[in-house]
């Protein structure tokens, strides 16, 4: 990686195979949902790649359900770049778009609170309101 500053833009098609062999390592880690090339392609209508010297070296996305509610999905920034900024700057690239599109709410679902925090992100009613998950492959408690 050289010194070059980091540039964040609009992700594209030709963008893919870059992001998949980005965030494959932490697919793996178990971190990040494996992603497909179509899954990709329409979350790049609303993505964003962060690029030094052309290669991309982090990707975000804000995935739209409504208008009241889309999510920050894929946040990633390759190892060797991180500390710089990348992970703050996707995150409200994809805020302003949501803005954009006049969106209510902006979620993120993430184990890095962190970094979203610093970004104003903030648990809604968080003692009265909690996101659970149902892993469907996982039927035990449904069959007893």
């Amino acid at each position: 990686m050289t010194d070059s500053a980091f540039k964040i833009r609009a992700a594209c098609d030709d963008d893919i195979a870059a992001i998949k062999q980005l965030i494959e390592p932490y697919v793996q880690q178990r971190k990040l949902l494996a992603r497909t090339d179509p899954e990709l392609h329409t979350l790049i209508e609303n993505g964003f790649a962060a690029t030094i010297d052309d290669q991309v070296i982090g990707f975000a996305a804000v995935e739209i359900y409504s208008r009241k509610m889309a999510e920050i999905q894929c946040l990633t920034v390759s190892p060797t770049a991180q500390g710089m900024g990348i992970g703050k700057q996707l995150i409200i690239k994809c805020v302003d778009r949501a803005k954009e599109k006049n969106i209510v709410e902006v979620l993120a679902i993430t184990a890095s609170e962190a970094i979203f925090m610093d970004c104003g992100f903030d648990f809604s009613l968080p003692d009265q309101k909690k996101a659970l998950f149902f892993q469907t492959g996982n039927r035990n408690k449904l069959d007893q």
